[in-house]
């Protein structure tokens, strides 16, 4: 069948239909990198573009460019290829039905399956999946001179904008973002292949969670604020920064509701070294900063080190205060605790056996969640303690439990108002439900 089909089209062959041959080839291997552009230019991220142009790669800083607008290329790349098939798989038909007739309808699908879906969009394709950097740096500096050609730019123009008009505006709005999720993602994949260290990837994903932290959540609560009364003499604060091992602390006069000023230790020692030690702090201390309970963190930072202050007063929303935050704070929010030979640390989980915990009221529940792998519910409460009092709904007693899915919680320490720490218990099977009116 084969012989006879060849034998049918060298006696019909001429000069046109070597012509046409040529020009499907050329339009079959010209949209076979088209297909490679598309695939390899979506899949590289302004992330990876930009790492690119870090790495010097060449023709790196054109593609960085070409990607930050994916609407410019994306629409000329599908409407080029889609012309240069059509008229490829047209010019096909029209050479098969001169040389075999009514038979080249079939022969003419056969080709176009076959051919134009294995060379112009498999092959290009897949080798795109598989080495998305090289072929993308070497298809973008012909994306980009196609892009700049005259009618395909009004042609593209014209097939965006109704694309825009369907989509709203936002057709490629996430091609090229890459999310919080898909970030830790790749960390953890590039810690699993010791691309980087485990520590590596652990500060990662601190960094990333900065950014969604509050001063609330890192703040030295109200009751453990350590602070300086406004009638002290320099002596006698300098006695007490000393005494608790802080080099900063807050004046109030009255409550901690009316913070009037922040004491530094060295000014302390260079007013009692000069013969100022019965003079009042309120004569050397500096102005406090204010800031709300809902502060990014991120943006606390970068305002302390602007304002080169390492403490600040958090206020909450009735303008009382709540706590303070100092830049160690915001340090070991990124890089875990730091201690030195002076602190008296203490863990905030101690793992008492199999399934039960002693841990401190004012450990973040996000926190235990993720070490310890829990799944303690979260809300408008930040810390164990929180939890803990949404839970019953009232000031617990040592030893009051409140059960929660999986889990129950018992209060191990109480003084006064507070919970100072918490028995967590991984119990074997969730509750029942209550029955209604329990």
């Amino acid at each position: 069948m084969l012989l006879v089909i060849a034998t049918i089209a060298a006696t019909r062959w001429g000069m046109s239909e070597t012509v046409i041959s040529i020009v499907v080839v050329l339009l079959i291997a010209f949209s076979g990198f088209m297909a490679l552009a598309e695939t390899s230019l979506t899949r590289i991220s302004r992330v990876k573009a930009q790492a690119l142009v870090e790495q010097k790669r060449r023709g790196a800083r054109l593609l960085a460019k070409l990607i930050e607008h994916p609407s410019a290329f994306l629409n000329a790349i599908l409407l080029s290829t889609l012309v240069s098939q059509l008229v490829a798989a047209t010019l096909v038909g029209v050479i098969a039905e001169r040389l075999f007739g009514a038979l080249g309808v079939t022969v003419a699908i056969v080709f176009e399956v076959l051919v134009i879906f294995i060379a112009a969009e498999a092959l290009p394709k897949n080798y795109a999946v598989s080495h998305p950097e090289s072929a993308a740096l070497f298809s973008a500096p012909l994306v980009r001179a196609l892009v700049r050609f005259p009618l395909i730019r009004a042609a593209s123009w014209f097939v965006g904008g109704i694309t825009n008009a369907v989509l709203r505006g936002r057709p490629y709005a996430t091609l090229s973002q890459v999310s919080e999720e898909e970030l830790l993602a790749m960390a953890d994949a590039a810690a699993e292949e010791d691309v980087i260290e485990n520590e590596e990837r652990e500060f990662i994903a601190s960094v990333i969670e900065f950014g969604d932290t509050v001063a609330r959540e890192i703040m030295v609560p109200r009751l453990d604020m350590v602070a300086a009364q406004h009638d002290l003499t320099v002596e006698q604060a300098l006695e007490l920064a000393l005494d608790k091992g802080y080099s900063r602390l807050p004046v109030y006069r009255d409550s901690l509701d009316n913070i009037t000023g922040i004491l530094h230790a060295k000014d302390l020692m260079r007013a009692s070294r000069s013969g100022l030690g019965s003079a009042m702090v309120t004569d050397i201390q500096r102005k406090a900063v204010f800031v709300p309970e809902t502060k990014p963190t991120s943006e606390l930072l970068r305002e302390m080190q602007a304002g080169k202050y390492h403490i600040v007063i958090v206020v909450d929303e009735y303008g009382g205060t709540a706590g303070l935050v100092t830049m160690e704070d915001l340090i070991e929010e990124l890089v875990g605790e730091i201690t030195d030979e002076f602190d008296l640390y203490e863990a905030e989980v101690v793992e008492l056996e199999e399934g039960r915990w002693l841990i401190k009221a004012t450990a973040g529940v996000d926190e235990l969640n993720e070490t310890l792998d829990l799944e303690l519910p979260t809300g408008d409460w930040d810390t164990v303690g929180g939890l803990f009092l949404q839970l019953l709904g009232h000031l617990p007693v040592e030893g009051e439990i409140a059960r929660i899915g999986a889990y129950q919680l018992v209060a191990d320490k109480v003084l006064g108002n507070r919970v100072v720490s918490v028995r967590l218990e991984r119990t074997e099977d969730e509750p029942p439900p209550a029955e209604e009116g329990e």
